[in-house]
């Protein structure tokens, strides 16, 4: 783990002070109930689409400490419009290796192995795949696989993309309230099977049947599929998320993956591991990929 990898964990514990006040004060839990409400994410959504928003992106970029020199140049027309802008081309390259497996977004990476009984664990919550899907045929499935979480911060490139070529063969979308993705709410809330998600379930072609799936997050109502085609390729572009940070989700079935020894290395330390869209973080297992038993 490099140092950079080390400075954005540490930074990613700490809480600014309205969040601490939502999760960890009693009246903050009250007020918690309306700010995870979806009509309070749309009529933020309302305003920072507006172009009065434009006034905030200078003390973000400075507060972020965003590096605008990997993006295009251009005048954005609302703060969302600068928050899902787009990298220069060749800023995020996919590995030519076909049979890496590469990050579908820029993220903080935690690696988990589903139990037999199709359940992780990230950050002290237990979670089941069934509660994450809300399909328990489906979930069966990925039973003895693994499970990656992206988080994403305000700082990241909030596009992300397809890891390799593949056929969709369903889709889903998840109606939730919006918990804030970062650690101090994981300690109270299973988030990631509470919030308002989507996920497609694809049949890749190096990587077997996998599960896609985008999280939404406190005041990020929004999450920004572009129209699916039955059919895709390794780095198309599969959609955004407006202002917030939020999370992909990747499940492989088992033997399908095998992800790198220091992303596992650093989840159990509890450590987040810093990745960008198209880094390896793993590889096609040459196992034959078979039921679990």
């Amino acid at each position: 783990m490099n140092t950079r990898d080390l400075k954005t964990t540490e930074l990613s514990r700490r809480d600014n002070l309205l969040i601490r006040f939502l999760y960890n004060t009693a009246p903050g839990r009250v007020a918690l109930r309306l700010f995870t409400a979806r009509p309070v994410s749309k009529i933020f959504g309302v305003f920072m689409n507006s172009r009065a928003s434009r006034l905030l992106i200078r003390r973000f970029v400075r507060r972020s400490r965003i590096d605008m020199s990997e993006y295009a140049d251009k005048k954005y027309t609302s703060f969302n419009d600068f928050f899902t802008r787009k990298v220069k081309a060749g800023s995020r390259v996919f590995s030519k290796v076909l049979s890496d497996l590469p990050a579908p977004c820029d993220g903080k990476l935690t690696a988990c192995r589903i139990a037999a009984n199709s359940t992780f664990q990230i950050k002290g919550s237990t979670y089941t795949i069934n509660s994450l899907l809300q399909d328990r045929a489906l979930a069966d499935e990925f039973a003895g696989g693994v499970c990656l979480i992206f988080r994403l911060t305000p700082d990241d490139y909030h596009r992300y993309a397809f890891v390799d070529d593949g056929e969709i063969v369903s889709r889903k979308r998840i109606k939730g309230v919006l918990h804030t993705v970062r650690p101090i709410a994981g300690k109270r809330y299973n988030v990631y099977a509470q919030n308002t998600r989507e996920y497609v379930v694809m049949s890749t072609k190096r990587f077997g049947k996998a599960v896609q799936m985008e999280v939404g997050a406190l005041f990020v109502g929004r999450i920004s599929n572009h129209p699916l085609k039955d059919t895709f390729k390794r780095g198309d572009e599969k959609g955004m998320f407006e202002f917030g940070g939020s999370t992909i989700v990747m499940l492989f079935q088992r033997d399908a993956v095998l992800i790198d020894d220091t992303i596992y290395e650093n989840t159990r330390r509890n450590r987040e591991t810093v990745v960008k869209m198209g880094y390896r973080i793993g590889e096609k297992s040459l196992r034959k990929n078979r039921w679990f038993k």
